[in-house]
């Protein structure tokens, strides 16, 4: 099933399922059942057999191309985001495979709708992408062994972990170069765990200006999504709504010789096998 939050002509935000080229509202056919994504998600699994009856019964539907599709968890609880997880991506950055994970975080400040605009900053004169799987966490969880990680993913999606590489190198500390507003688009959906299976199949890439800049698969994750949810929950409980971003291959464009930054009017495209894309322009920061 894939699971979007959406406005329609400007309205408050709803929830609702893509089914091909329209969406089947949820809160008029439930009004009950979920007040937003986050709350949708922590009952699942009570509220999955009446959402698949209102998808059946198709009787609140509008055609998707008539909404605006909005970030699908407008303000998660967590957003961490993983570093240096695709060989060929320490290859390109000069360093050696890790031993452990290395993780940051991004701001609540950075979700944004997967198709608008994103900003270049006045403070940075170089604003790079990084295509990345972008899982969501389904339920409570703490000491998650690797058999129970996948029952605690609930869907994934497509990310751009958006970063002004400038103030990221400053320091050893990488947040404020993760964490500029806007900087953190993910979507267009989220597609869940059970309609997916195997996460680590999946094609990956970035394309920019019709140049395709990152290719690879999520089979080249050096800790695959299973190992981050064990490894994060030794340190962190995870809950409903928490959203993780996986890592990134090679191909950005501080890597690029000269390096390349975006600039106003580029599109940057980022799409994941089965999951949909991300697709959206820059603009310098008014």
């Amino acid at each position: 099933m894939k699971l979007a939050t959406f406005s329609i002509r400007g309205g408050l935000p709803e929830i609702g399922v893509v089914d091909g080229a329209r969406i089947v509202r949820i809160q008029p056919a439930l009004p009950r059942l979920a007040s937003n994504m986050i709350d949708l998600i922590d009952r699942w699994d009570d509220a999955r057999s009446a959402v698949q009856q209102v998808v059946e019964d198709a009787a609140h539907v509008v055609a998707l191309d008539q909404v605006q599709l909005l970030a699908p968890i407008g303000r998660p609880g967590k957003i961490m985001a993983m570093g240096l997880n695709y060989a060929d991506h320490v290859a390109e950055a000069g360093l050696e495979i890790p031993k452990h994970q290395g993780w940051f975080c991004k701001q609540p400040n950075t979700v944004h709708p997967p198709y608008a605009p994103i900003q270049i900053p006045k403070a940075s004169k170089s604003v790079d992408y990084e295509v990345e799987l972008v899982f969501i966490v389904g339920k409570r969880g703490r000491h998650l062994s690797r058999a129970d990680a996948p029952d605690h993913i609930f869907g994934y999606c497509v990310g751009n972990d958006v970063t002004a590489r400038d103030w990221q190198m400053r320091t050893p500390q990488w947040v404020l170069g993760k964490s500029f507003d806007s900087h953190g688009p993910f979507g267009p959906w989220i597609t869940t765990s059970d309609e997916i299976g195997d996460p680590h199949r999946l094609g990956i890439r970035s394309i920019v200006n019709d140049e395709v800049r990152q290719n690879s698969n999520t089979r080249e994750l050096i800790f695959d999504v299973f190992d981050q949810v064990t490894y994060l929950s030794q340190a962190m409980t995870l809950e409903p709504g928490d959203i993780v971003f996986s890592g990134t291959p090679g191909g950005i464009g501080a890597a690029m010789k000269p390096p390349v930054f975006l600039k106003a009017g580029d599109r940057v495209r980022c799409e994941i096998d089965e999951l949909g894309a991300l697709d959206a322009v820059f603009e310098n920061e008014a």
